[in-house]
């Protein structure tokens, strides 16, 4: 009997090798290399938790946890998805504890609501929130565990808080003697570098180390510059492992086949995400209550006569109570715009200068958490052009393009 359970194990290891590996994304955009003439020139981009045969072997007879959200899934040739966690568990691997980020584990929270922490309904397992009254794994819920696998989906845009939950758990599992993992994914908004850097003096969950907004790395390669840059507390170094993407360039086509949170629904909102994210710092609404988050933004106080697009904010999934709801807010539709490869400072601007309430247009601590830096909101205030701004980014962003070279896994 033994014999036979041996064998069916071993069988369905192997098959699952044989299913998961080098499965992409199906639609025809998703994870495939381009040129900019839209021609596929590579083979179908391999995410790393596809790549089982890569990390199973670090996980067998190991008390394993795992850091996931809904994108944390293995795709499959049919066009569907499993999720991390079930694949671990249906492969006999002894996953102990979830923890979960921004949004939970399913991710349907609300930007900057607290996740409380209790049992995943499908597994049993116990999820510890990593977004509620702690952000950082302690050595308590560390204590059980051989080794923590990190896989969430990134944006590349420092603000978007899973970077920060990377960077603490790195910090607990280095503090711990826990090695870690983390599958590597592509980064939509990884073909470029640009944006104010983050000055230390205004750090936070929103950022923790002094990165332009737009820092052009994958969160593997992120958790390498964290650990050569002695960006951790104490400048510890986590024992990290990088499973790599295959097929993959920082110039790759890709588009998220699920979405990484609940306001970012489409790749229209993804890549306008740097650009209009700054309006979180505002009284201005960026979207939100709407099918068409960040792409678009307004208030009822920008003026009338100049912004004829209107909409109204209505509580949605991802937005129980959104700025403005239930009133008519004036403002611009960017849901069919070509959206740059860079960090715009247009929309903020042109907002800004035809708002009739001027005084109360910032809410200064958020914008400057936004920002990582006062300069910029007083640059606005001063009437400074979108190129005057950005030219004032230059000479900070080229300081960081030469430590990302370091930590570069992809061309």
């Amino acid at each position: 009997m033994r014999y036979f359970i041996s064998f069916k194990n071993t069988f369905l290891l192997l098959f699952f090798l044989v299913i998961s590996c080098g499965n992409g994304h199906q639609q025809k955009k998703e994870g495939t290399h381009t040129e900019n003439n839209g021609v596929d020139i590579s083979e179908k981009i391999v995410v790393g938790a596809n790549q089982t045969n890569e990390y199973l072997p670090l996980l067998k007879n190991k008390k394993v946890g795992i850091v996931a959200n809904q994108t944390s899934v293995l795709f499959k040739k049919d066009g569907r998805h499993t999720h991390l966690v079930d694949s671990l568990l249906g492969l006999g691997i002894a996953v102990k504890k979830i923890f979960s980020p921004e949004h939970g584990f399913r991710g349907k929270a609300d930007a900057g609501e607290h996740v409380k922490g209790n049992k995943d309904t499908k597994t049993g397992l116990p999820i510890v929130s990593l977004y509620g009254k702690s952000r950082k794994p302690d050595a308590e819920q560390l204590k059980d565990l051989d080794i923590v696998v990190f896989d969430i989906q990134d944006v590349g845009v420092r603000f978007y808080t899973y970077t920060s939950t990377l960077h603490l758990v790195m910090e607990a599992c280095a503090e711990n003697n826990v090695p870690l993992i983390v599958l590597d994914r592509p980064n939509p908004n990884a073909s470029y570098v640009d944006g104010p850097m983050l000055e230390m003096a205004h750090t936070s969950f929103l950022g923790k180390i002094p990165i332009p907004l737009v820092y052009g790395l994958t969160i593997g390669e992120y958790g390498k510059m964290l650990n050569g840059e002695h960006w951790l507390a104490n400048g510890v170094q986590c024992d990290l492992t990088v499973i790599p993407v295959k097929n993959y360039t920082h110039q790759s086509n890709y588009s998220l086949p699920i979405r990484p949170s609940p306001n970012l629904p489409n790749d229209q909102s993804i890549a306008l995400y740097p650009s209009l994210g700054f309006f979180e710092g505002t009284h201005i609404n960026a979207g939100r209550g709407t099918e068409f988050q960040f792409q678009r933004y307004g208030a009822p106080f920008l003026d009338k006569n100049y912004f004829t697009f209107t909409y109204t904010p209505e509580p949605n999934f991802g937005s129980k109570s959104p700025k403005h709801q239930d009133e008519v807010c004036y403002g611009e539709d960017l849901s069919h715009i070509e959206a740059p490869k860079m960090v715009s400072m247009q929309w903020v601007i042109k907002a800004y200068q035809h708002c009739t309430d001027k005084p109360n247009f910032f809410r200064t601590s958020s914008f400057t958490l936004h920002a990582g830096t006062e300069k910029l909101q007083k640059q606005i205030e001063s009437g400074l052009t979108n190129e005057e701004i950005r030219a004032s980014w230059q000479k900070d962003l080229d300081s960081f393009k030469k430590i990302r070279k370091k930590y570069l896994i992809y061309d």
